[in-house]
């Protein structure tokens, strides 16, 4: 045996005979998967994890939140902007549960979330012990995988598998809930990166007489139209689609999740789909003979009513989800896998071609709609500050290249209209659940997440009272995230409704605010509040010039309306202007 085959059988026979604590088997396996931070809460039947912790602080970092469900959204928000699964810890029982939104809210918007849960000791399992509950049991319908490892040896494969589905296929959040006797107990160390699960396929071989079937419509349509969802940034698409838009010459408008895998100034870009959508593809759905729908599942914020979506138009659905295909709008041909894979192989087959007489009659509902919507949300002559303005004029200080982050309601809406985008993965929201409170934590873990960009976060003062205490992760941890709050008093977009279809009875809708800046101070965050227009740019100015976190309050007109909207239940091409 030669030195160099001897050294070789050495660290095989090391790697193979070394024994670990459950505990140090966790970290030891996050490293192993890539992992360089973790959001957590440390607890009673997690502490063996966060004893193991203690000796890895140089080569983990961990974000110490101050609520669970604020580190479910931070690794959202990092996992959004970095590619990478975010990777929680928490504590069994209310820990655990109190985790189970940020689940839900990673299911619904295809986030890879890796979520792992202390649990009791194996023999008290279904005894109801101090901080038991059922934590698989509860997960199942709000994560794409979960299991209970109760044995050290399994846990290297139990977070392996995890981080495998959690990442491929349509990502998701999975769950590894770990027995404390499993974290105690010694066992030799064995990892192996999973690359393959029997009986799961992530993504389905691609059928490539669909691909003929739907480039022979594409070459045919006389009105077609593009819909870009988030799955063309999940799969790293973004090339694929400008090659296929500037090859076929198509309009295309975004979902808002998908929003950025395009420049908002691509001359082919026409606007948001949906509720509170640009008006140009909402009015133009009935005229389309064909939509193209690339990585996207026709949510209901999209279609509004789906018995009058596209109805004059066939339907391509290009989807790595079998289970998303004829769920809500029927496809004339289905295209299945990722879009990396069945977009180039759609455009090769497709013809060039020019809409411009098509593109035109875009821009002209777009002139429509920025005469009675935008000229009067971003150059208002009103004495009160609208919240378009304050978006716009935050868009351009930071020269459209910021990531946006926001929380859930008006500004959510107003944000991701009048927000600008140059690259990919720069909008961080809450699409499916509609998760108050989201915003501030998924703030945290995108700026974690993409250190080197600037994060703006846009939150109301409703959904910013929901997680208001992570401002105390910001302090400690030294985020320097920029929070713009848009004030009006009231939960606005409950408030918009009920002044539109109940008759303006604001039930319960208004809101008493305690003072921010002193809350803000208290968690030693620089803090500005703005009530008149001629102090907005100098403030934003100064919160763009400030190197740690800053709170910027603008006091905003309490009673704007977002529009366009599409009432619940009618069709988008009902859109209203007023």
């Amino acid at each position: 045996m030669n030195t160099t085959t001897q050294s070789i059988y050495m660290e095989k026979q090391v790697t193979k005979t070394t024994c670990f604590s459950g505990s140090k088997a966790v970290i030891e396996t996050l490293l192993r998967e890539g992992v360089d931070t973790v959001f957590g809460y440390p607890g009673g039947t997690i502490m063996p994890v966060y004893d193991a912790l203690y000796d890895y602080r140089d080569r983990l970092n961990h974000i110490l939140v101050r609520h669970e469900q604020g580190a479910l959204h931070a690794a959202q928000g990092y996992a959004r902007v970095s590619g990478r699964p975010g990777v929680c810890i928490v504590t069994s029982g209310p820990g655990a549960t109190n985790t189970v939104t940020g689940l839900a809210d990673a299911m619904m918007d295809s986030t890879p979330v890796v979520l792992i849960s202390g649990q009791v000791g194996s023999g008290f399992l279904g005894t109801d012990a101090f901080q038991e509950t059922n934590f698989v049991g509860i997960t199942q319908a709000v994560t794409k995988w979960n299991c209970q490892v109760r044995h050290a040896a399994d846990i290297p494969a139990a977070i392996a598998k995890a981080f495998y589905i959690a990442r491929t296929g349509r990502p998701g959040p999975v769950v590894v809930d770990i027995t404390k006797d499993a974290q105690q107990e010694m066992a030799e160390y064995h990892y192996e990166k999973v690359s393959f699960i029997r009986s799961y396929c992530p993504s389905p071989a691609i059928d490539k007489e669909k691909i003929a079937e739907a480039a022979k419509l594409i070459n045919l349509s006389r009105k077609p139209l593009a819909l870009i969802g988030q799955g063309v940034i999940l799969g790293g698409a973004e090339k694929e689609l400008r090659v296929f838009l500037e090859k076929s010459g198509i309009p295309a408008a975004s979902t808002l999740l998908g929003l950025s895998a395009i420049p908002s100034d691509h001359p082919q870009f026409v606007g948001m789909l949906g509720m509170h959508g640009n008006y140009a593809p909402n009015i133009k759905n009935k005229e389309c003979d064909l939509l193209i729908a690339i990585g996207m599942r026709f949510d209901d914020r999209v279609t509004g009513n789906p018995e009058q979506f596209g109805i004059n138009a066939k339907i391509i659905h290009l989807e790595i989800d079998p289970a998303e295909v004829n769920k809500i709008i029927y496809a004339d041909v289905p295209v299945l896998g990722n879009v990396k894979e069945t977009l180039p192989a759609l455009t090769e087959l497709v013809v060039p071609n020019r809409h411009t007489d098509w593109i035109a009659e875009f821009k002209a509902c777009y002139n429509i709609e920025y005469q009675e919507i935008i000229e009067p949300a971003l150059y208002p002559t009103s004495k009160q500050i609208r919240m378009g303005e304050v978006v716009d004029l935050v868009s351009k200080a930071y020269h459209h290249d910021a990531i946006l982050v926001t929380d859930v309601g008006q500004q959510q809406m107003v944000a991701s209209r009048y927000f600008r985008f140059k690259h990919t993965r720069s909008i961080v929201t809450s699409g499916g659940l509609g998760t108050m409170g989201f915003g501030l934590p998924a703030a945290i873990g995108a700026k974690i997440g993409a250190p080197q960009r600037e994060v703006c976060l846009f939150v109301g003062d409703g959904g910013f009272q929901m997680n208001l205490q992570e401002l105390g992760t910001i302090f400690q941890s030294r985020v320097p995230v920029k929070i713009i709050l848009l004030n009006n008093s009231f939960l606005g977009m409950v408030r918009q409704w009920q002044e539109l279809f109940f008759d303006k009875r604001y039930s319960f809708t208004e809101m008493t605010n305690p003072d921010f800046g002193a809350i803000a101070q208290g968690n030693g965050i620089a803090y500005r509040c703005v009530e008149k227009r001629d102090e907005l740019e100098t403030a934003i100015h100064a919160m763009k010039e400030h190197p740690g976190a800053f709170l910027l309050e603008v006091r905003v007109e309490p009673e704007e309306n977002v529009f366009p909207m599409v009432p619940a239940g009618a069709a988008v091409g009902d859109v209203r202007l007023e």
